[in-house]
């Protein structure tokens, strides 16, 4: 298969690399050994964070590095109230599993990243924003994924914390309002990734094959037999 412009399409070293990254990247919580991040390391991560496409090239992100134990601490409490109020909503069996899942690894980690979300960044005439209100939010993400790849590349681990409310976050690192905090992201020197994900591991649930999310030409549609 040729392209325009490019040579034909062959398996590569770099490719197979970048392959081998998506592959092994992990949601880290327990493995962090809460050693340095060499500064150089760092900002070839957050470079690469800040590189990712944005809709109208809005670039809407901003990323907080909160290294303040204090405020590490006043997260992480918040953090645990709010799994004690999921796991209350379970029952039995799928209260069990979760029982032995770790949602967080503020403390373990070297560095806090809260990743933020500022809409008005590029306002009002964002180009390709008009018909899609969350572009914006979604290039956020792409940046997010940006960072996690780039650290997993450079053997660093991420974990992406989701049990907390937007407000007390805003509020613990002077998040102004209107700029919507998005992600805090643990992120560190680890032992190791594991090779099976958490919740897999757990049993919470299970990676679902490629064909069963494919769609051909409408929703609903498999591939034809």
């Amino acid at each position: 298969m040729t392209i325009a412009g490019t040579s034909k399409l062959t398996d590569t070293a770099p490719a197979a690399d970048l392959y081998e990254v998506i592959n092994r990247r992990r949601d880290v919580r327990r493995e962090f050994t809460g050693a340095e991040i060499p500064e150089p390391v760092l900002r070839r991560v957050l470079t690469a964070a800040h590189s990712a496409p944005s809709v109208g090239l809005s670039q809407p992100w901003d990323f907080v590095l909160v290294r303040d134990e204090a405020t590490r601490r006043a997260f992480r409490e918040h953090v645990l109230a709010e799994r004690s109020v999921f796991a209350s909503q379970l029952d039995g069996e799928r209260a069990g599993t979760f029982a032995k899942i770790k949602v967080e690894g503020i403390a373990e980690s070297t560095l806090g990243i809260a990743v933020t979300y500022d809409p008005g960044r590029g306002a009002p005439q964002v180009l390709g924003r008009h018909a899609i209100a969350d572009a914006g939010l979604y290039s956020v993400c792409l940046a997010i994924q940006n960072l996690w790849l780039a650290a997993t590349a450079e053997g660093l681990g991420v974990g992406w914390v989701s049990f907390y409310r937007e407000e007390f976050l805003r509020r613990l690192l002077g998040i102004p309002s209107g700029v919507r905090p998005v992600a805090w992201l643990c992120v560190g020197p680890v032992r190791s990734l594991a090779d099976v994900p958490d919740l897999e591991r757990h049993g919470w649930r299970q990676r679902l094959p490629l064909d069963d999310v494919l769609h051909y030409d409408k929703y609903g549609n498999g591939r034809s037999r």
